[in-house]
């Protein structure tokens, strides 16, 4: 498993956190989701093999949050 830490903005809520821990959480190869609203981060558990980081970044995106550079 390779742990990878995103800055995503846009998120502000405990339903940012759902939605962005469900979304992630669907796909294969993710072993955990964890949201920081303070930090605005989202730090995943992924085996890149199975959730390479463009798929895992694509979940975010379509659940409307943008990714910072």
């Amino acid at each position: 498993m390779e742990k990878t830490v995103l800055k995503v903005n846009g998120m502000s809520c405990e339903h940012c956190v759902k939605a962005v821990t469900k979304a992630v959480g669907a796909l294969a190869g993710v072993g955990s989701v964890a949201v920081d609203l303070a930090g605005g981060t989202v730090t995943v558990e992924h085996d890149p093999a199975q959730a390479p980081l463009d798929a895992i970044k694509a979940e975010i995106e379509d659940q409307g949050y943008e990714l910072a550079a």
